[in-house]
Formats: structure tokens, sequence, C-alpha cells
């Protein structure tokens, strides 16, 4: 199973789209720093997620909600959640 998720960080206001196979293990990294592009967001809170089967069909996700590049469309996806 691969996951799409997004965190948000209050101290930067602002949320992260990525994938991956193991969402629990994901965001323990974000929050130790180890993830360059979220470290000065500590800490990050899970928002949102979704389920895939293939990794392919997670990216191809992950994708298309950042080119949306809408922090309404984020907002809208959380709130349905």
């Amino acid at each position: 199973m691969y996951f799409v998720y997004i965190i948000y960080s209050k101290k930067r206001d602002s949320f992260y789209i990525e994938y991956t196979a193991n969402i629990n293990t994901r965001i323990i990294k974000h929050n130790a720093g180890a993830t360059i592009s979220t470290k000065s967001g500590i800490p990050w809170e899970l928002v949102y997620s979704e389920q895939y089967v293939t990794k392919t069909e997670a990216i191809k996700r992950e994708k298309a909600i950042k080119k949306k590049k809408s922090r309404k469309y984020i907002e809208s996806l959380i709130m349905m959640n």
C-alpha cells in the first residue's frame, strides 16, 4: 500500500504534500528534522491521507494535488475527510 498525505505546520502556516509506503514512519521523520524541506516547520500534523494500491497511482495523485497550487483546494480535501 501507498499513501498520499498532507501535513500541516502551524509554525509555517503551510501544508506539505508527499507520498510514502509507510505513513507513520514518514511523519516521525518529518518531526525529527530528517527532511530538509520540512525541518523548519516542526511540529507537523497529519491532516489528510489517501491510500493507493500501487506506487504509480500514489505518485500520479500527489502530482495532481500539487499541480492545483491551491490552498483552497487542499483545505477542501481536508474538510471532506
